[in-house]
């Protein structure tokens, strides 16, 4: 059962609007062009000039600390982590929605509305599971074998008709273990995302395309090792993709992109994207301050009906804290603790949150926290997974 509605953050509640300066290499500008020193006192990059800045914090993320209260309450909550067998068979499932889509339109113009509905409604939706899919599976949740979960995330690749399941492993365990590090976790926009895309059509752009901004921008932060994993990840979608255009032809691969690309636009599921880390509550001018070290809420949930096709990604405060507990479960462990979550800003609707995204000034690129150190990067490297009850707190991360 979710909390009140009242605490919802999609009401008419808006933060503060933070100053229109000038900020180069940590100085602001003042009246007639004067320098005048930031005052949160980080350092900035000469890229990070930007009119609005984002909300940097020297406090630590919350989910670690919330974990250990949450475990020192209610022990029992370990034994929620581990995989789930169930996963594999959605898997299956949704691929094979997606391969007889394709099949049906194998013969169908590509700018037939009927092309395109299909691809909204049914691929877009078939995607965005198997992009959420990919996400569980990184954490090694659908097998216990680390090598039989590399495997599952590269066959649900293959409808999404562009191999990055390999790559995203690291960088989304990154995010987790170095969530709001400027320079570690890819979730984060740039600074030269929110100099030029801080405006309704900036914003606008950046919910249409938002796809193409989460597949490059991690490659621009920094790069992931290619390992056989990455190799194998290549081969076998380039392998699929050739017998997709050869038996069912052009029609079917561009139904397949096209469905990826609508998955990560301006489509309901879509909104989860912004949903989970940006700031949609208000903030004080004292939390605005990170010298204050009063923490900004930086993770939201969602407990509406739409994660039943998205692998509960929606409850993203309970997955931030218990990464190693599955999609099937994320609710009980919502139950358990439920003292924890009560009183956390949470969404009711995805289509709302990309709708005040794009049209609210208050919301925007730049409504993110930021820290300037912490965290770790995460490599490629697996264990094979042990019972839940001999897992240590680092683990419970993973």
């Amino acid at each position: 059962m979710a909390p009140s509605a009242a605490s919802t953050v999609t009401s008419a509640q808006r933060p503060i609007k933070q100053e229109k300066t000038i900020r180069v290499n940590g100085r602001a500008g003042g009246i007639g062009g004067e320098d005048v020193p930031a005052r949160d006192g980080l350092a900035r990059d000469p890229i990070e000039a930007k009119y609005r800045d984002f909300f940097w914090t020297y406090t630590e993320e919350p989910h670690r600390t919330r974990r250990l209260e949450i475990i020192k309450a209610h022990p029992e909550v370990t034994k929620l982590c581990g995989p789930e067998p169930l996963t594999k068979y959605v898997v299956l499932l949704v691929v094979s929605i997606q391969v007889v889509c394709a099949y049906l339109v194998r013969n169908t113009p590509f700018f037939s509305p009927s092309f395109w509905l299909l691809a909204y409604v049914v691929g877009a939706t078939a995607n965005q599971n198997l992009f959420l899919a990919i996400h569980e599976i990184s954490h090694n949740l659908a097998f216990r074998s680390p090598t039989a979960n590399r495997l599952l995330a590269i066959f649900a690749n293959l409808p999404i008709g562009i191999p990055y399941s390999a790559s995203f492993r690291p960088y989304h365990l990154t995010h987790h273990k170095s969530l709001g590090v400027d320079g570690l976790d890819t979730d984060l926009p740039t600074a030269f995302e929110a100099i030029f895309l801080d405006s309704i059509l900036g914003k606008a752009f950046f919910c249409t395309f938002q796809i193409f901004f989460y597949a490059l921008r991690p490659m621009a932060v920094y790069r992931v090792p290619f390992t056989w994993v990455s190799a194998l990840n290549v081969a076998a979608q380039l392998a699929f993709d050739a017998v997709v255009l050869r038996t069912l032809g052009g029609q079917s691969m561009l139904y397949f992109l096209l469905s990826s690309f609508l998955a990560g636009s301006l489509h309901p599921l879509a909104g989860h994207f912004i949903a989970e880390h940006y700031v949609y509550s208000t903030v004080t001018p004292a939390q605005a301050d990170p010298a204050n070290g009063i923490p900004v809420p930086e993770t939201y949930s969602y407990y509406g009906p739409l994660n039943f096709l998205t692998y509960n990604v929606g409850l993203h405060n309970e997955h931030h804290d218990f990464p190693a507990v599955p999609w099937t479960r994320l609710h009980k462990l919502h139950d358990i603790a439920r003292e924890f979550y009560a009183g956390l800003p949470y969404h009711t609707s995805w289509t709302y949150v990309l709708w005040r995204f794009i049209f609210d000034e208050s919301v925007g690129i730049r409504c993110r926290v930021k820290r300037k150190e912490g965290g770790r990067l995460v490599g490629q490297g697996v264990q094979r997974q042990k019972p839940a009850e001999e897992w240590k707190e680092d683990e419970l991360q993973s």
